[in-house]
């Protein structure tokens, strides 16, 4: 099974947490076949908006959602 990474963001109501104020409006960035090309992509976005605090881009591990016990706790992606 491939590794495969989606990367997103939008406006947060508070930059410390990951509550995006409207859901509609979330920015799809793409899905990575790794991490390195998902944490690139990330990168990019982020810096895109770097002056705008409300605005949050993350990487989450799609293969983790899919299938959580394939990785036992501390394997690397």
């Amino acid at each position: 099974m491939s590794k495969l990474h989606l990367v997103f963001g939008g406006r947060v109501s508070d930059p410390r947490t990951l509550d995006f104020e409207d859901l509609s409006s979330i920015e799809i960035v793409g899905v990575f076949p790794d991490y390195a090309s998902a944490e690139k992509a990330w990168r990019a976005a982020a810096q895109r908006t770097v002056d705008d605090a409300e605005m949050k881009y993350v990487v989450v591990h799609l293969h983790r959602l899919l299938e959580p016990d394939l990785l036992k706790p501390g394997a690397k992606d």
